[in-house]
């Protein structure tokens, strides 16, 4: 842990109960098979420079797609009507929720990957570079919230909120004691919000050639999170 860094569990508890809003939280559900192409344009308009999001649409809803076949993969929409207006989407065990999307579905990735490597060849050095990321973030703690977008005119209600503690949540439930957020270290509005929530910095690490933070929540600690499963996942 990074030298005079806040003891977790003290700032979890100091980060006080969540008020919730029953309507808000009547507006999330799961995440299914046919939100993936609305998940995939939230992600690339507020991921744009990401990785995942150079590789264009096709290979995020593809992304999506295959990740949901997944039993270590939790995720959940902001829905309003039938338009999906955020998203979160974590894992159980994030490093073997990948190997084995990986070991059934790579052709299918690869496929969609191809057809924007040629034109973005940058995008290739990153996709070898993919493969360090847990060694650099750490695979001490294997639940993990990964990616998190809403539209522009959520911000400020509190949406983003909910459906973190829906997320954290289901990871109680589950029997996790920690969750981990990585973020880059100038991305104010992310660094704020994770503080807010009781998250504390336990390390810093290079990655993609950017200065990442990594963040942990104690759920067990947080007056803010219950033993509550929304996901049908297992």
């Amino acid at each position: 842990m990074i030298q005079d860094a806040p003891d977790p569990a003290a700032a979890a508890r100091l980060a006080g109960p969540f008020p919730v809003d029953p309507a808000v939280l009547a507006a999330i559900r799961p995440m299914e098979a046919r939100d993936a192409p609305q998940v995939a344009r939230l992600h690339h308009a507020s991921m744009g420079r990401s990785l995942w999001a150079r590789l264009g649409l096709p290979f995020l809803e593809t992304l999506y797609e295959v990740l949901l076949d997944s039993p270590r993969f939790l995720a959940f929409v902001y829905e309003e009507g039938a338009r999906v207006r955020g998203f979160i989407a974590g894992s159980t065990d994030t490093p073997a929720m990948y190997r084995e999307v990986g070991r059934a579905h790579t052709p299918r990735l690869a496929m969609q990957a191809a057809r924007r490597v040629w034109r973005d060849p940058g995008a290739l050095v990153l996709l070898h570079q993919t493969s360090r990321y847990f060694e650099a973030s750490g695979s001490d703690i294997p639940a993990e919230s990964l990616f998190c977008s809403f539209e522009p005119d959520l911000r400020g209600t509190r949406v983003s909120g909910h459906i973190n503690k829906v997320l954290f949540d289901d990871l109680r439930s589950r029997g996790h004691r920690y969750v981990k957020v990585t973020t880059e270290v100038d991305n104010p509005g992310s660094n704020r919000q994770l503080a807010h929530w009781g998250f504390v910095v336990d390390r810093r690490f290079t990655f993609y050639g950017k200065t990442m933070v990594r963040y942990v929540l104690d759920l067990e600690a947080s007056p803010r999170v219950e033993p509550v499963g929304r996901h049908p996942a297992v």
